[in-house]
């Protein structure tokens, strides 16, 4: 999946509490998402969208999204377990930078609503999404 998408694209976290950007750019060869969180910068699977996407419309229903840190554990059977989960398509983390991997479930779905595939809900805790 060839993506021209590199303007940074800004977002506001579920919660609306804080402002970031994101953009398709490419490393090693391979097309990867970049979200910038004031001056830190994470790395994310592009292929995230498309698997989370279709795991979502087959759970088919809201998903509680759960973002943890990467040194922390994920809450089981949220948007940020299966983010990590080996039994995700990915077989593990889509998160890319060591040490910066986790955040999946607070800086993906936000991206997912904006670009149509996803309804997130915006309370200040227990946000959760869906597929569209």
């Amino acid at each position: 999946m060839k993506t021209k998408w590199v303007q940074p694209m800004p977002l506001q976290t579920p919660p609306h509490t804080s402002e970031y950007t994101m953009h398709v750019d490419e490393k090693d060869g391979k097309e990867i998402l970049v979200c910038t969180v004031g001056k830190t910068v994470l790395h994310y699977d592009l292929r995230c969208l498309q698997d989370l996407h279709a795991m979502l419309k087959a759970h088919g229903d809201w998903m509680e999204l759960g973002s943890a840190d990467e040194q922390k554990p994920a809450k089981e059977g949220t948007v940020e377990a299966w983010g990590r989960s080996e039994s995700n398509p990915m077989g593990g983390w889509y998160g890319l930078k060591k040490g910066y991997r986790g955040r999946f479930g607070m800086y993906i779905p936000p991206l997912m609503e904006a670009l149509g595939l996803a309804e997130v809900t915006h309370e200040a805790k227990g946000n959760k999404m869906r597929a569209i």
